[in-house]
């Protein structure tokens, strides 16, 4: 019979290794695809990240990305012009983070 102290450590190994695992694995296929719509709406990003948040199942992402486009514009009004871009993906979602930013000068 495995002690208790031992169960833990082999639990904590597998699961350092999983985050090990998605931290050097590539993009997800949800990942890639909003990375790609993003760039086309906004060809003048300077910085964009994309990040499955839900462990991979595509049910969550976060969005990073500065633009030149986002200039003049109320936060509100940058992530309306986000969500329009990914109008099409977010009904497939159960949530979005968006953090938009303007390059700095």
């Amino acid at each position: 019979m495995l002690s208790i102290s031992r169960f833990l450590q082999k639990n904590q190994a597998v699961l350092v290794s999983r985050q090990l695992q998605r931290t050097l694995s590539p993009q997800t296929d949800g990942e890639t695809r909003i990375a790609q719509l993003l760039k086309e709406k906004f060809p003048s990003a300077t910085s964009l990240k994309v990040v499955d948040i839900s462990g991979g199942c595509g049910a969550m992402y976060e969005v990073h990305i500065e633009s030149n486009e986002f200039k003049g514009k109320r936060t509100i009004q940058q992530h309306q012009l986000v969500n329009q871009a990914l109008k099409e993906e977010i009904q497939g979602m159960h949530g979005l983070r968006i953090f938009t930013d303007v390059p700095r000068e």
